[in-house]
């Protein structure tokens, strides 16, 4: 069965970010996902200490962490392709695997990256490559995975469908780095135009974690039109026992929102029984 887990940068969003693990776990998880939440791709290690320090003191488990993904709130999304931000995505890798390597992190999120104007897409493209696989080499130094998500949104980012993320995935896999995923995001798939039935059955073998929101809106199960529980057991009748991220944006309070999901499958060693549905 699915394991769930929260998005502490977009739920619980009521106190300060290193509130938000303890938030989660007194809402009955024992794991959550983190966007990067620093500014800079380098913090200062003080910030960096009271960030670990505030998640190993809460109870849960750092499970994913994006790498700095350049000025998400700019002009820019994405730094793995983007030649501006590649000495910058380089050495926040080295720091990111040390938050994982303390947090016993299993995944990190490379945010592909837009096109550029000046650089040719090919360009780019090879770019993007040589700076994932630098990345999935330190990830695999403490068994950890990178993961490749298709987005939505005006920004010109090239990963627009699950076939364009897969088949980045598929090339980093045919040079050697075998701990690169796909990302399920079915909130941008469906944002794009995607059919989920179709990605999940399609895409199981490359799936190393799955991130829910409705559609439209990105608020909670409930809020839009995607059929999400239907999405959720097929994720269960297909055999995926990896992670789904609540990376939603609450219409209501987060602990509100949660409503659709019984807290005992909030925890990830919770067993479901037979007729348990979320």
């Amino acid at each position: 069965m699915p394991r769930y887990l929260a998005n502490c940068s977009m739920l619980f969003t009521e106190v300060p970010l290193l509130e938000r693990p303890a938030a989660a776990h007194a809402a009955g998880f024992d794991a959550i996902e983190l966007w990067w939440p620093f500014a800079e791709p380098v913090p200062a290690d003080r910030s960096v200490s009271d960030l670990v320090r505030a998640v190993a003191d809460s109870g849960v488990q750092l499970v994913a962490l994006n790498f700095f993904g350049g000025d998400l709130s700019g002009p820019d999304y994405g730094a793995l392709s983007v030649p501006a931000w590649s000495t910058a995505f380089r050495d926040n890798v080295d720091v990111a695997v040390g938050i994982g390597e303390q947090l016993r992190v299993s995944a990190f999120n490379a945010l592909y990256g837009v096109r550029v104007d000046g650089v040719s897409a090919a360009q780019q493209d090879d770019l993007a490559m040589s700076n994932l696989r630098y990345a999935a080499e330190a990830a695999a130094t403490i068994g950890a995975n990178i993961l490749i998500e298709a987005v939505s949104g005006p920004k010109p980012n090239p990963l627009r469908s699950a076939a364009d993320a897969v088949s980045v995935v598929a090339a980093a896999r045919a040079a050697g780095s075998a701990n690169v995923g796909f990302l399920c995001d079915l909130f941008h798939l469906a944002a794009n135009g995607a059919a989920p039935d179709d990605v999940l059955g399609a895409n199981l073998a490359t799936i190393m974690h799955v991130q829910i929101a409705d559609f439209p809106g990105r608020g909670e199960p409930g809020s839009g039109t995607l059929d999400l529980p239907r999405h959720l057991r097929q994720l269960d009748q297909f055999g995926y026992q990896g992670w789904v991220g609540l990376e939603y944006r609450p219409t209501r309070s987060t602990t509100d929102s949660l409503g659709w999901l019984d807290r005992s499958l909030r925890n990830s060693s919770t067993t479901r029984s037979e007729g348990d549905s979320v």
